[in-house]
């Protein structure tokens, strides 16, 4: 019996002790964080030379380039973020945006197809 009141005592105390604190959370999507500055967000790819060292370097295999139709593919359902595409880019073709709120109902709208030499389509 005593022992229940202690811990109902403690429990209170934790309670009373976080209620005048900041809230840590944002009231999201009214609040939208703003991501540091060395964030990695969705990769964007202007000017390709189609030389092929993304696809190299990449551990999950989200690139892919098809030389004969001028297409760059990024798969984000296989991206992992790492940077390593924009890193190794001899010719700073592909940038890691600022862009994270990549939710969608939509499978196909996680392909990113980028016209080598042209604008930005996606699928």
């Amino acid at each position: 019996m005593f022992k229940d009141i202690k811990y109902l005592i403690l429990s209170m105390l934790t309670v009373f002790k976080h209620l005048f604190k900041k809230p840590v959370t944002l009231e999201y999507p009214e609040k939208r964080n703003i991501p540091p500055e060395n964030f990695r967000g969705k990769p964007v790819v202007e000017n390709c030379k189609c030389c092929g060292i993304c696809t190299r370097v990449c551990p999950s295999g989200a690139i892919t380039i098809d030389k004969e139709n001028k297409v760059f593919k990024i798969d984000l359902k296989k991206c992992i973020f790492c940077g390593n595409c924009a890193y190794y880019c001899p010719h700073g073709a592909i940038k890691m945006s600022k862009e994270y709120e990549l939710g969608t109902e939509e499978k196909e709208a996680l392909v990113l197809n980028y016209k080598i030499g042209g604008a930005d389509e996606r699928n």
